[in-house]
């Protein structure tokens, strides 16, 4: 299965410069994406996941447009043409 991950402007220097990634992976959960897209960028991926694996609290991964952080976490599951997209956290005083 491909999976599409739109990834900030911000960390797109770590993906070789783009911005949408086309990721193969037989894992169908984001925990499966991501880590298809740590090993595809390694750079990336260490920017956007803690050493144990998990998302870095300053970046938000959506499905679609549920966060996440408020469904099964990594194990959420990634249906066939659905996005899935990394935000970093903006914030500021």
């Amino acid at each position: 299965m491909t999976v599409a991950m739109v990834v900030p402007h911000l960390l797109a220097p770590y993906a070789d410069g783009q911005t949408t990634l086309a990721l193969d992976t037989d894992a169908p959960t984001v925990g499966g994406a991501l880590s298809a897209m740590a090993s595809r960028y390694p750079a990336l991926g260490d920017r956007v996941l803690t050493e144990q694996g998990a998302v870095r609290p300053h970046i938000n991964v959506f499905v679609g447009e549920q966060n996440i952080r408020f469904a099964d976490g990594t194990a959420t599951t990634v249906p066939p043409g659905t996005t899935v997209m990394i935000v970093a956290a903006v914030s500021g005083g």
